[in-house]
C-alpha cells in the first residue's frame, strides 16, 4: 500500500466512506497525511480533578473535571425542549449533567450509584452548578485506561463534523491513525541540521503535537513542525530567485530618452525626495543587469510611489517597450489612468485603459492599438491579464496593492512576452523593512520613507461619543471653508452580535444633522451596484458632495485633494494599518487635513493602544511594528498569506519572523552548496520544497 500517509483517510477505524466524505467536505481532510497534519489549536489539561465545592462562577470561562456518583436521572420537557438530566454528588456538592442531543445513547450509559468522572463547561442558574453536554465516563474505566498526556488537543472543528463524530471525534480519530502511521514517518531534515538547531525528530514533533507529554515537548513539536514549514517555503523562493538571477535574460534599458528627460525636466509635480531618487536608481540598476527585475516597492500613504513607477514605465518606453499597471480595482484603476494621463500631458506617450466595462467598440481598438505598439502605457484590472490582451513588446510591469492579487495572477503577466518582462510589485501596506525581505524572499525591496515637500501631517484626535456634537461643528466649520469630508463605518447592516454603529443609520443621522440643501451628503459601499458606486465618487471628486459616507471601499485609490477631514466612526473595530490606510485618504492637497476617530467608552487595553498610536504619529512604518505586536497575524499576516501560494498549518510568518529568517538563511546555505538538492543527503529537502511548491495541499508521497 506504499507510505500509509497518502492512503484515504476512510481506512483509519471508526472513519469508513460517509465519515471519509464528510471530513473532506468539512476540513479538507483526503489522506492520513492530512488528518496527521490537522493540528489542535489548542490544549485543555486534564490532570487536575476538582471538588464540586471548589467549582464557582469564576470557573465558568474553562473547563473543569471532577468525580461525581450518580444520585438519580431522568427525561423531562417534550420536542425540541426535552431534556436528559442526571444528577451527581461528590459528597462535597451537587451538580446537574444536562444533554438535548444524542438522549437515547446517553441515557443507556448511566446507573445510580455508580461514579463517572465528568469533564465540561461548568454554568450556573440560581447558584446551581450544571454541566451541557460534558464528556462522563466510569470512573474505574478513566483510572484503567492509558492516556498519551494531561494535555489534551482540541481540534478545528465546523458544526456539521461536531454534530456527526461529537466534541472528541477528532482526537479518537487521531489517536487510531497514529498507531498506523508512527512508524511510516521519514524525517525530511538531514540530521546535521537537527542537531545543529536542536530540533526534534518529525516522528517526535507529530506525536508531541498530538499528544504532548509536557508544556516544554508541545514548545519544541510546534518549533520544529514551524521550521519545517517555513524552511519548505523558503527553499521554493530562494530556488526561484537563484534561477531568476542565473538566467540573465532580462530586457536591458540602457538608454534615457525624451520620455524619461521630458518627464523629469517639465512634467515633475514636485522635486524627488531622497528615498524616491533612491529608489529610481535602484530599478536603473537591476534593467542594466540583465536579470529579470522582481522588486517590491514599499510607501507609506502619499510618499509618491505612482511617480517612481511612472518613470520605470517611461524609460521602458525610451527602450522601445510597453508598460503596464494593473490596480485591483476599477476606482484605482482610473486613478492612476488620470493621474498618468495628466503627468504625461505634451509628451509622445500614448495612454490607454482597460477595464471590466470598458465597452466592445473601444476594447477593440485598444487591443488593435496594443498589439501593433501604439499604446505606450496601458492601465487596467485583472482585465489586463485576459488572454485576448497582447502587447506588442511588454518590457515593464506594474502591480499596485499587490497583496491583492495572487502568485498565479502575477506570473501571468510574465508570460505576455516571449521573455518575462520586470516587475515591479507596489504596497502601501507599511512592513519592517527585515519581516518584508523575508516574507517576500522572491523579490528585492526598496523603500520609500519620505514625504514630498509640501504635504503637511494629518492631525488626528480621538473622540468619544460624547464629544459628537462638537465633533459636527468642526464638520460644519470645514464645510463653511469649502472642504470636503469622509465618514467610515465599519458596518453597512446592523449587526446582532455587536454593538457598533453601522452605515445605514449613520447616514440617516448624518442627513439629519446635515439637512440639504445646505448640505450635500452621498453614500458609497460594497454592496452598491458599480454604476452607482462609480457616480458617488465621482461626485465627491468633482466637489458636488460635501460628505461621503462610506465604508472602507474608499480605503484605496480615492485621491480628493479638496477633502480634509476624515472620521472614522467605531474606530476600534479596524486595525493600526487599515486606519492608516485611511487617514491617507485625506492631507493630499495644501490644507491641513484631520482624522478624527471616534469610539465608544469600553475599549480592550489592545485598542486603546492602537487608538493611541494613531494620535501620536504618522510613521506608518512605526505603527506597522506596533501592529505586528498587537495583532499578529493581523493584516500583515493576510497580506502575506493571500499574497502567496502556500497552505501553512500552524507557521505564522508575522509571529514566527525569528524562524522565518533562520530558515532563509539556512536554505540560502544549502542551495548555494547543492542547487538542485541532488546530493543524497538533501534528497528529504527536496521532498520538502517540493512538499510546499503545491498550492491545493501537501503531497506526503514526495516525503516518504
Amino acid at each position: 500500500m506504499g507510505n500509509p500517509l497518502s492512503n484515504s483517510i476512510k481506512y483509519v477505524p471508526g472513519v469508513g466512506e460517509a465519515r471519509a466524505r464528510l471530513l473532506e467536505r468539512e476540513i479538507g481532510v483526503v489522506t492520513m497525511g492530512d488528518m496527521l497534519y490537522h493540528f489542535p489549536f489548542r490544549y485543555i489539561d486534564r490532570t487536575k480533578v476538582y471538588r464540586i465545592a471548589d467549582i464557582d462562577e469564576d470557573s465558568a470561562s474553562a473547563y473543569v473535571q471532577f468525580r461525581g456518583r450518580v444520585t438519580g436521572f431522568g427525561l423531562s420537557g417534550e420536542g425540541r425542549k426535552r431534556r436528559f438530566s442526571v444528577h451527581v454528588t461528590d459528597g462535597t456538592g451537587s451538580a446537574e449533567l444536562i444533554w438535548f442531543q444524542g438522549i437515547k445513547w446517553v441515557e443507556k450509559r448511566f446507573e445510580v450509584g455508580r461514579e463517572y468522572m465528568v469533564f465540561g463547561r461548568p454554568s450556573f442558574f440560581r447558584g446551581e452548578l450544571s454541566v451541557v453536554h460534558p464528556e462522563a465516563e466510569l470512573v474505574e474505566k478513566y483510572i484503567s485506561r492509558p492516556r498519551e498526556s494531561g494535555l489534551q488537543g482540541v481540534y478545528p472543528m465546523t458544526e456539521k463534523l461536531s454534530g456527526a463524530l461529537g466534541a472528541k471525534g477528532l482526537y479518537n480519530i487521531i489517536c487510531s491513525l497514529w498507531g498506523i502511521v508512527r512508524n511510516s514517518i521519514d524525517d525530511p531534515l538531514p540530521e546535521r541540521m537537527r542537531s545543529r538547531h536542536g530540533l526534534l525528530s518529525l516522528g517526535d514533533a507529530l506525536y508531541n503535537i498530538h499528544f504532548p507529554q509536557s508544556q516544554e515537548l508541545l514548545k519544541q513539536a510546534q518549533y520544529r513542525l514551524k521550521f519545517d514549514e517555513l524552511l519548505g517555503i523558503q527553499l521554493n523562493i530562494q530556488s526561484l530567485r537563484a534561477a531568476r538571477t542565473q538566467r540573465r535574460d532580462g530586457f536591458i534599458f540602457s538608454r534615457v530618452g525624451e520620455r524619461f528627460n521630458g518627464f523629469y525636466t517639465q512634467r515633475l509635480p514636485f522635486p524627488l525626495t531622497g528615498a524616491q531618487k533612491r529608489v529610481v536608481k535602484e530599478i536603473r540598476s537591476d534593467t542594466v543587469s540583465g536579470c529579470q527585475m522582481n522588486r517590491l516597492l514599499q510607501g507609506d500613504v502619499g510618499s509618491g510611489k505612482t511617480v517612481v513607477a511612472l518613470m520605470a514605465m517611461l524609460l521602458a518606453n525610451d527602450n522601445g517597450f510597453q508598460a503596464c499597471i494593473m490596480a485591483p480595482t476599477e476606482i484605482l484603476a482610473r486613478q492612476h489612468y488620470a493621474t498618468i494621463s495628466r503627468l504625461t500631458e505634451g509628451l509622445p506617450v500614448q495612454v490607454d485603459i482597460l477595464t471590466g466595462t470598458t465597452r466592445a467598440k473601444e476594447r477593440r481598438g485598444i487591443l488593435e492599438s496594443l498589439s501593433s505598439g501604439r499604446t505606450d502605457i496601458l492601465v487596467g484590472t485583472h482585465a489586463l491579464l485576459e488572454d485576448c490582451v497582447v502587447f506588442s513588446n511588454l518590457g515593464f510591469v506594474v502591480i499596485d496593492e499587490q497583496h491583492r492579487f495572487g502568485v498565479e495572477q502575477r506570473a501571468k503577466m510574465w508570460t505576455k512576452n516571449s521573455q518575462p518582462p520586470h516587475i515591479l510589485v507596489m504596497t502601501a501596506t507599511p512592513i519592517p523593512r527585515t519581516l518584508a525581505m523575508t516574507l517576500y524572499g522572491d523579490l528585492d525591496v526598496s523603500v520609500i520613507d519620505e514625504l514630498p515637500p509640501g504635504r503637511r501631517p494629518v492631525k488626528t484626535a480621538h473622540y468619544y461619543e460624547q464629544s459628537r456634537l462638537r465633533l459636527f461643528g468642526f464638520m460644519r466649520e470645514q464645510i463653511r471653508a469649502g472642504r470636503q469630508i469622509y465618514v467610515v463605518y465599519p458596518l453597512i447592516e446592523e449587526s446582532e452580535k455587536m454593538d457598533y454603529r453601522n452605515l445605514i443609520d449613520g447616514f440617516e443621522n448624518i442627513v439629519r444633522d446635515f439637512p440639504a440643501p445646505d448640505y450635500r451628503v452621498a453614500v458609497c459601499h460594497g454592496k452598491m451596484k458599480p454604476a452607482d458606486k462609480e457616480e458617488a465618487m465621482r461626485g465627491f471628486k468633482a466637489g458636488e458632495t460635501d460628505i461621503l459616507v462610506a465604508t472602507s471601499v474608499i480605503e484605496v485609490g480615492v485621491d480628493v485633494p479638496n477633502a480634509t477631514v476624515m472620521v472614522i466612526e467605531s474606530a476600534e473595530r479596524f486595525g493600526l494599518s487599515q486606519l492608516h490606510q485611511l487617514r491617507g485618504r485625506v492631507g493630499r492637497g495644501g490644507e491641513q487635513s484631520y482624522c478624527i476617530l471616534m469610539s465608544s467608552e469600553k475599549l480592550s487595553a489592545d485598542s486603546r493602544k492602537r487608538l493611541e498610536a494613531m494620535c501620536q504619529t504618522n510613521d506608518g512604518f512605526r505603527l506597522a511594528e506596533l501592529d505586528l505586536r498587537l495583532r499578529g497575524a493581523g493584516d500583515i499576516g493576510g497580506t502575506m498569506q493571500s499574497g502567496m501560494a502556500f497552505d501553512l498549518k500552524i507557521a505564522n510568518p508575522t509571529l514566527d519572523n525569528q524562524v522565518l529568517q533562520l530558515t532563509q538563511g539556512i536554505a540560502m546555505e544549502v542551495l548555494e552548496e547543492d542547487p538542485t538538492l541532488s546530493k543524497p543527503e538533501n534528497s528529504g529537502l527536496r521532498g520538502l520544497r517540493s512538499r510546499y511548491s503545491n498550492e491545493k495541499g501537501m503531497d506526503f508521497s514526495m516525503i516518504s
